[in-house]
């Protein structure tokens, strides 16, 4: 009951709780923090139980830095949570820091996103571990819905919309009308699987050791999935593996992009099976409109590009499609009496 009274001084709040990035929305502010999903802790005592030390941004920074009886972990793998006491810290962490309050009247009511292909198991653990940590209520959208929500669709007229979301743990695509996902279909492979097949690239090509964060740098900055008109040069530093000591090699936008086709084309036939699973008349909608990529792997170089013409659609990326999940959640909120049927019911929990 008095986390209920308490929560009524608190402004809702929108989490899209990515493998990769944690981006809150509060209600009446807009985008209010966007951190990485990675919590440090200190083994302490002697049982062990872990301290945590460093939440976000800060702990990122720890990572492949730390010493011994420090560990970075990321608590959300493909979209999922992998560990639930980490992921009740980064949450309570989080709202904490975007609603502004840690005092006795800061339980918001909290509204999170998850991938569509979760199972009801899963979507409870969300729900149960926003509410241990300080919500007075939780609940679930699915994260297609957000993201063509945030992407400015009109998913409640009786048309097709189509977006594929590319983020750090899961690639989803969905056709949605009428306010629901008529089709969808998911891959768990995404931005976490693109940095490996770096890490992968750099050491069968160079005998280089580097690093995940390295290798998202990579990615960003010479990653591409078709030929661009210029290839561009980066140079990467790591350890050697034939002699362990530190080195530096110049890769190529073409050897990444060499290395990444295999996930790319992976993309290409998900969406491809999700387009023939399609009705006819909402295909014809996207044939005329085309469709939509939100999430972080929407940035990779030449991607729409390379979808259109294998897809033969129109494709556009978002504008700011790292945000689009998070704006959508922010539409659901300002609208929640118009938008409760994109509310994925969670046992008993869900409803207003």
């Amino acid at each position: 009951m008095f986390k209920f009274l308490s929560g009524l001084f608190s402004r809702d709040v929108g989490i899209d709780l990515g493998t990769a990035n944690v981006v809150v929305y509060v209600k009446g502010r807009d985008i209010t923090l966007n951190e990485p999903s990675v919590v440090a802790v200190r083994k302490a005592g002697k049982r062990g139980q872990q301290q945590v030390i460093a939440i976000g941004r800060e702990a990122k920074s720890m990572v492949g830095k730390t010493p011994g009886g420090v560990m970075t972990v990321r608590p959300l793998q493909h979209g999922v949570i992998a560990d639930f006491e980490m992921t009740e810290a980064m949450i309570a962490h989080f709202v904490a820091r975007a609603v502004g309050s840690r005092g006795p009247f800061s339980h918001p009511r909290v509204i999170v996103c998850v991938p569509a292909c979760v199972t009801e198991v899963e979507r409870k653990a969300v729900v149960d571990v926003a509410l241990n940590a300080g919500a007075r209520e939780a609940f679930i959208v699915e994260e297609p819905v957000a993201a063509a929500l945030g992407a400015g669709l009109p998913i409640q007229e009786p048309r097709g919309n189509m977006v594929l979301d590319i983020g750090g743990g899961t690639s989803e695509v969905a056709i949605l009308s009428l306010g629901g996902i008529v089709v969808s279909n998911s891959l768990r492979a995404a931005g976490d699987e693109i940095d490996a097949a770096i890490v992968a690239l750099m050491r069968q090509n160079y005998t280089l050791s580097i690093g995940e964060s390295t290798a998202e740098e990579i990615k960003m900055t010479i990653g591409s999935a078709k030929p661009l008109d210029e290839e561009l040069v980066m140079e990467v530093k790591g350890r050697d593996l034939m002699d362990g000591l530190p080195k530096a090699v110049s890769v190529t936008s073409a050897e990444v992009r060499e290395a990444l086709n295999p996930i790319v084309t992976r993309i290409e036939e998900m969406v491809r099976d999700a387009l023939e699973k399609t009705p006819p008349e909402l295909a014809r909608d996207i044939v005329d409109q085309g469709f939509v990529i939100t999430g972080g792997g929407a940035l990779l170089k030449g991607l729409p590009e390379r979808l259109s013409k294998t897809l033969n659609v129109p494709v556009v990326t978002a504008e700011e499609p790292l945000f689009c999940v998070a704006r959508g959640l922010g539409k659901v909120l300002e609208e929640l009496n118009r938008m409760k049927t994109v509310l994925v019911p969670v046992n008993d929990k869900v409803g207003f």
